[in-house]
């Protein structure tokens, strides 16, 4: 692709931030519950831990065009937001060496700021890096950005296993201190990733301001406004286990540190190689197809946890959980991207960003609140509650994915099955599937 040279020193500082950032975004999605439960939370706690940080995270998606423009401009929101956000993980690592009754409390709560920045900061980053490309680019782009940045995630998570399983035997409470401090000075990086990026002014045109309500209003009339509906059901079904998992891992099975970041750095991969050759095929068949074709796929990831508890059969379901999620996540932020002006991202992004985080804790909540009153499959309620959420994900497919288009026009019209086979690379719509080679992310997708 043909790019100017600051588009181009834009797109490098992107994806090099995205190396220390998703450090700190696994760590943070994989080992926050395990220092909940070090710190002695329980499963109610530890749905709120999930629930409440989301749910004002989403809120703060209300104002973001207004926090944006107080700023004076995304880049700037991205610069200062991510300053606070890895001071205040600071604090977060002090917990682990300060003992005080109300240390689950004051976890929420920090908890809760990091979240509504990092919101803040997704509906800015979102915005300014979409300008940047075509939109028969993005697909491939930030799929081989995320690969990238998936393999520097590997390299945290294995880092933050091993050294939990090492500290468990001498003084756990110190591990849990190096790790959070360390992911602090990963994003203390990032931000300085971000001030090579181009700024650009945010457009401002006549029909950009509408309200929340006008918003919501558009259900019957506005392919996007149903697709937003789409995916915050998905989100919902999804977040009313997710959170359980590694409770169910760690206190019901009793796994090791070194076990449990096993069976989750095997997602981690396979996400990894999946999202380029997931975003080739959205820059052809389209971002919708892709969407539906992962969203048959999503419910059976939780059933799958129902038949064996054997920590090899468990890693071989989450790598079929990574690969599938890759295809959903990236091809999720696509479609708004695709569907939604410049003049209107931000605010779009930011609504976006309120009823997904709202599902988020609706569903952790209802889940927290579940966990320990279902009756047990095969001897645990948490099983129950797996069983529940796949069949709640599967209703949000039937009902749904109908009912939002594709909006990109000259897509190649593909099946699920024709799909599906493609991405594996049994039946190629686009040719060999280069991104299939693990070292693919060495050759950049622009020039």
């Amino acid at each position: 692709m043909q790019i100017s040279d600051s588009i181009r020193k834009s797109l490098e500082a992107s994806w090099r931030e995205g190396i220390p950032a998703n450090i700190m975004l696994v760590v943070l999605d994989y080992y926050l519950v395990p220092f909940a439960l070090f710190l002695g939370a329980t499963p109610v706690e530890i749905g709120f831990l999930v629930a409440i940080p989301h749910l004002l995270g989403s809120l703060s998606q209300l104002i973001a065009v207004q926090v944006v423009k107080k700023m004076g401009s995304r880049l700037r929101c991205l610069v200062e937001g991510s300053k606070i956000q890895a001071a205040f993980l600071i604090p977060v690592a002090s917990l682990a060496l300060i003992p005080f009754p109300g240390r689950i409390l004051a976890l929420i709560v920090m908890t809760s700021i990091f979240r509504i920045l990092a919101n803040l900061i997704g509906t800015a980053w979102g915005s300014l890096v979409s300008e940047y490309l075509q939109p028969t680019q993005r697909g491939r782009y930030l799929g081989w950005r995320a690969q990238v940045a998936g393999i520097a995630g590997v390299g945290g998570l294995c880092f933050a296993g091993i050294l939990l399983y090492y500290a468990e035997k001498y003084f756990l409470a110190l591990g849990f201190f190096v790790l959070f401090i360390g992911i602090a000075g990963c994003r203390f990086f990032s931000c300085y990733l971000f001030q090579q990026m181009a700024d650009r002014p945010m457009e401002d045109k006549p029909g950009s301001h509408f309200t929340f309500l006008q918003f919501i209003r558009g259900f019957r009339r506005s392919n996007y406004v149903r697709y937003v509906l789409y995916v915050a059901s998905i989100t919902f079904a999804t977040q009313l286990a997710s959170p359980y998992f590694s409770v169910y891992m760690l206190k019901d099975l009793q796994f090791s540190y070194l076990t449990y970041m096993s069976v989750h750095m095997s997602a981690v991969i396979t996400g990894f190689i999946s999202f380029p050759i997931w975003g080739s095929h959205a820059d052809h068949v389209g971002n919708a197809r892709v969407l539906k074709t992962v969203s048959v796929l999503i419910p059976v990831i939780p059933f799958l946890w129902l038949v064996s508890k054997n920590p090899f059969y468990l890693i071989g379901v989450e790598s079929f959980s990574g690969f599938v999620w890759g295809g959903f996540t990236l091809s999720a932020a696509n479609y708004i991207f695709d569907a939604v002006t410049p003049a209107k991202r931000v605010r779009c992004l930011g609504y976006f960003n309120f009823i997904n985080g709202s599902a988020v804790f609706l569903g952790a909540a209802l889940g927290g609140f579940l966990a320990e009153r279902l009756p047990p499959i095969f001897g645990f309620p948490l099983l129950t509650l797996f069983l529940l959420s796949g069949s709640l994900r599967f209703a949000a497919h039937f009902f749904l994915s109908g009912h939002f288009q594709e909006v990109r026009k000259g897509v190649r019209p593909a099946s699920n099955a024709d799909l599906f086979f493609s991405v594996l690379g049994i039946r190629p719509l686009i040719g060999r599937n280069r991104e299939w080679n693990i070292l693919s992310f060495m050759k950049k997708p622009y020039s």
